[in-house]
């Protein structure tokens, strides 16, 4: 079972799929880069749940076709 994350991570991970979709991968390492580049988060615990949110969602992405 996964952890709980709040409305605002989860809110702020999709809006930034939607906006850079081509910019984020199935690599975690490479998804705190990008998140650096494109919203410098100050807290590198939420830096790394939202790149870990983004991850799981690119893979439901890549799964689903779309």
């Amino acid at each position: 079972m996964g952890r709980i994350k709040s409305t605002a991570i989860k809110t702020l991970a999709r809006d930034l799929v939607k906006q850079y979709a081509e910019k984020f991968t199935e690599d975690f390492e490479k998804n705190k880069e990008v998140l650096d580049e494109v919203k410098p988060i100050q807290s590198k615990k939420i830096r790394n749940t939202v790149a870990g949110y983004i991850t799981t969602k690119m893979q439901q992405i890549k799964k689903s076709g779309l």
